[in-house]
């Protein structure tokens, strides 16, 4: 910024009655409109993420024996066994996978479950 540039800026301040109120909350001022900007972009983006995450953290805490869940790869399966950091899930008859808590990508809905069921036993 130059010092032309530093001079109308005080000058403007200046007649504006020495930066009263009304003038930071003016649609045109730049640091109301950062501040709007970020307002938006907390309620669109980082809120429903924060909610996101904390449901995850909710659900891989609440997991159980016998639960239904899918992991971030794919793979379906039903929960054998639990440890702090390790979950065994049952893929097939008698194929047991161990893989990190942190794999899980969530659990079935009991309509999900009802339906590979349902497949399984046509075959």
């Amino acid at each position: 910024m130059t010092f032309s540039g530093i001079a109308h800026a005080a000058t403007a301040w200046a007649q504006d009655g020495a930066g009263g109120a009304g003038s930071f909350l003016s649609p045109g001022n730049p640091l109301f409109l950062m501040m709007a900007m970020f307002a938006i972009l907390y309620f669109l983006l980082i809120r429903p993420q924060q909610k996101k995450q904390k449901d995850m953290k909710a659900m891989l805490s609440n997991l159980q024996k016998g639960d239904m869940v899918y992991t971030v790869g794919g793979i379906h399966g039903k929960i054998t066994g639990l440890s702090d950091g390790v979950i065994t899930i049952e893929i097939a008859d008698r194929v047991r996978v161990k893989i990190n808590r942190g794999s899980i990508g969530g659990l079935l809905s009991k309509a999900e479950v009802a339906e590979k069921e349902k497949e399984s036993e046509k075959e």
